[in-house]
């Protein structure tokens, strides 16, 4: 008897009637299940960060060589044939991929995004891998040196994960477009999302295809150098070499395959231009320009004048910022970026970490003037004029402000985690030192704990540089804040940063970019599921911008050839001139402008910037609580009636509002979860888990039992003083060191005749603790 499909589920469909069709011409370790393209969007929902389910593929089909081809989509019988066609499209767009399926068991439908044409197929006629990539060679998709490419594998390994799919797609683009002869290569990808790691494998295929044999890395830090060799690029430590120009020489440089090098190094101390006594200028077939938006982007800049010396070499550019302004441009140089991938797709596809801005406005954000004739602690009068956030450290050093921010950034801290990391960026390197010192005494019992709690970091302070490699590790614990102007604003993999603090005016959207990515790493699985912009100048304005997440285009008032630094990236004060020291700032102390805080509000932003919402986490607390029960005596109701408190704290959850988080962020841990939502929701005033177990030993409740029953209930309220209600529900509650004394939890509950009598007795404990007085 046939089977009647309409009655399969969509897993026996493919069971039965796809995965053998397709099985039938492509081999059964091509065929990938269940795929998941995404890792799920971390949402923010109150104090608690949600993952959203990840995209699934239900079938990938891949090349022997590891290279997507086609998707396919399965839906049940109670689908049309093509009903899953739109799915398989957005996937097959996501991943490169030309060919799109579905099918219901009857069929399947093609689209063909080389021709354009739908069609339906027959289930047994479903194409081999062979007559796909035929296709492509006869509609020009593939030359013979574009096989040659897509036959090469990635590189993995034990350490060395498979590409995300936008990192595959990064990869097979570029080395397409140099299969295709293309010379100068733009690729965009945002902080965090593994630029390094997907230049690692364009060279690895490009050297398994022997189209690159001498390869350049060339970045402007060290710690770019470092972070790569050591890294991303360890599979190959066996040919690198690391460029000094003080001990190479032309001789034997030249036996290396990959080589990393500063700028700086290229040139020498006296810009002897170093580069051309060490190579020939066809020397390299490959160079990867690291952060390009930085130095290559200037057509008289010293970048250039080494890009132009191996003019034959293919240049790839790469950054998460092109820099498109009327005196620089990435795009003039390198071309239109063969691929982009955003913050904003990061962060919808849960690779990067979401975030929250709080916004902090002090008395003087909108205006400070001086009293008349008032003198800075130099003696010197001030200049009468009104002073704003874009003056502050700029122009004049105002002493109670930097204390002013430096105790709300401690104030967060030691509501949520001190040992969250955190960068703080300021004005420049003074300023950051003056942050560092106003931060260490407002944080002095860590700094007792952890000498290195505080430091500064920046490109003058070798003290500082030697702690980044511990402040960016995500095995050390210290140090905890790092003070900077520019020195982490860009390039450094700050996987564990928590907290951006803002103190710096910035008007650059590349900078302002750069600086937001510092926080964007998410390490779920260790805690790092969001981040906090923590703004004191009004720079996450910039948010606003259409430029902050829209298209990139080249400045039309750019013309190419034309030098120039550009614009400057904050401040717009020069606070000195050229061809000498800069007068000193005035420096006015607490008693000549005391500075406090107006207002703090907290913001949620979606990954392109828009607002989504504004809210107070208490608020916010409050209006769930009230969701969800309504009036205090609908709560109480609620909680009495519950046979396990921890149900109230997870119906709580599931509206975003984590009990014990709040309870920690208000230094409220030694109040009970009943207390705590009286308080926040009903404006009851709370009593402490001690007041409660007091109250309950003042009415005589343990009278009621005797010997070691009465003892067992006295070592519970005890745990109950200490942990709260929810720890002496648990059913593992009497395995605790304390109650060892009575024996195994069996011998325990025949105290109380039985499992059944001492579940009783907690019941009857939990009522007299919520009893009024």
């Amino acid at each position: 008897m046939e089977t009647d499909k309409s009655l399969l589920s969509e897993e026996d469909i493919k069971h039965r009637y796809i995965t053998p069709a397709l099985e039938r011409v492509w081999n059964p370790s091509d065929i990938r299940m269940e795929l998941p393209i995404t890792a799920g969007r971390v949402n923010i929902r109150g104090n608690l960060e949600v993952r959203e389910r990840p995209k699934f593929a239900d079938y990938v089909l891949y090349t022997q060589s590891g290279h997507p081809l086609a998707i396919v989509e399965a839906k049940d019988n109670k689908h049309t044939v093509s009903y899953g066609l739109q799915q398989a499209k957005a996937y097959a767009e996501m991943m490169d991929v030309k060919f799109a399926y579905s099918s219901n068991g009857d069929a399947f439908t093609e689209f063909d995004y080389l021709t354009g044409v739908e069609r339906e197929l027959p289930l047994d006629a479903f194409p081999s891998p062979a007559e796909l990539i035929a296709r492509l060679k006869e509609e020009g998709h593939l030359t013979d040196a574009q096989v040659k490419v897509l036959e090469q594998p990635f590189y993995v390994s034990e350490g060395t994960f498979a590409p995300r799919y936008y990192q595959q797609v990064a990869v097979d683009r570029t080395l397409d477009a140099i299969a295709r002869g293309k010379t100068r290569l733009l690729l965009v990808m945002a902080t965090g999302t593994g630029k390094t790691y997907t230049a690692f494998q364009i060279i690895y295929r490009l050297r398994k295809a022997g189209l690159g044999k001498k390869i350049l890395y060339l970045a402007d830090r060290n710690i770019l150098v470092d972070q790569s060799i050591q890294q991303d690029f360890r599979p190959l430590a066996s040919v690198i070499h690391k460029v000094n120009y003080a001990a190479d020489d032309r001789t034997t440089i030249t036996s290396y395959e990959v080589y990393f090098s500063l700028y700086q190094q290229l040139f020498g101390e006296n810009d002897e231009e170093r580069f051309r006594e060490l190579f020939r200028p066809d020397f390299f077939d490959l160079i990867v320009v690291d952060e390009c938006h930085r130095g290559s982007a200037k057509a008289d800049s010293r970048w250039r004048k080494i890009l132009d010396y191996f003019n034959t070499a293919v240049q790839i550019g790469m950054t998460a910022t092109p820099k498109e302004t009327a005196y620089v441009s990435n795009i003039d140089y390198f071309g239109d970026s063969v691929y982009t991938y955003s913050l904003r797709q990061g962060i919808d596809d849960g690779f990067l970490a979401p975030f929250r801005v709080i916004n902090v406005q002090t008395n003087i954000g909108n205006g400070w003037r001086p009293c008349k004739g008032q003198r800075d602690f130099f003696g010197k009068e001030i200049e009468d004029r009104v002073y704003n956030n874009t003056d502050y450290d700029y122009n004049i050093v105002l002493e109670d402000r930097i204390r002013e921010v430096a105790a709300r950034i401690t104030y967060y801290l030691r509501h949520t985690d001190r040992m969250a990391k955190t960068i703080v960026f300021c004005a420049d390197e003074a300023a950051a030192e003056r942050m560092r010192h106003a931060l260490a005494q407002q944080n002095n019992d860590m700094m007792q704990k952890y000498p290195n709690y505080v430091v500064r970091i920046t490109g003058s302070d070798p003290y500082g540089k030697s702690q980044l490699g511990y402040f960016i590790s995500v095995a050390s614990p210290t140090p905890v804040i790092a003070t900077t102007s520019q020195l982490l604003s860009t390039g450094v993999d700050c996987k564990m940063v928590r907290l951006i603090a803002l103190d710096e005016n910035i008007t650059s959207m590349t900078m302002f970019k750069q600086i937001i990515g510092r926080g964007t790493r998410l390490r779920y699985d260790e805690g790092k599921r969001s981040f906090v912009i923590m703004d004191f100048r009004g720079v996450t304005r910039l948010f606003a911008d259409p430029d902050w997440d829209g298209p990139i285009i080249e400045d039309p008032g750019f013309e190419s050839g034309e030098g120039g630094d550009g614009k400057p990236t904050g401040g717009g004060h020069g606070g000195g001139g050229g061809g000498g020291d800069p007068a000193p700032k005035p420096f006015v102390r607490a008693d000549g402008c005391k500075v406090y805080t107006v207002q703090e509000t907290i913001a949620v932003y979606d990954a392109g910037g828009k607002l989504l919402k504004q809210e107070n986490i208490i608020d916010y607390t409050k209006e769930n609580i009230l969701g969800q029960f309504g009036d205090l005596h609908a709560f109480i109701h609620e909680w009495n009636a519950a046979e396990k408190k921890q149900a109230i704290a997870d119906v709580l959850a599931k509206r975003g509002v984590d009990l014990d988080k709040l309870k920690q962020a208000m230094k409220m841990d030694d109040v009970d979860d009943f207390d705590f939502i009286c308080h926040v929701a009903y404006d009851q005033k709370p009593l402490t888990r001690r007041e409660r177990a007091e109250g309950v030993k003042r009415r005589d409740f343990l009278s009621r039992y005797s010997g070691a029953a009465r003892e067992v209930l006295e070592t519970l309220l005890e745990s109950y003083k200490n942990l709260g209600i929810k720890n002496i529900e648990k059913a593992d509650v009497l395995r605790m060191k304390d109650f060892q004394k009575f024996g195994t939890p069996g011998r325990i509950g025949k105290l109380f005749n039985g499992k059944k009598g001492y579940e009783e007795a907690v019941r009857a404990l939990e009522q007299e603790l919520y009893k009024a007085g």
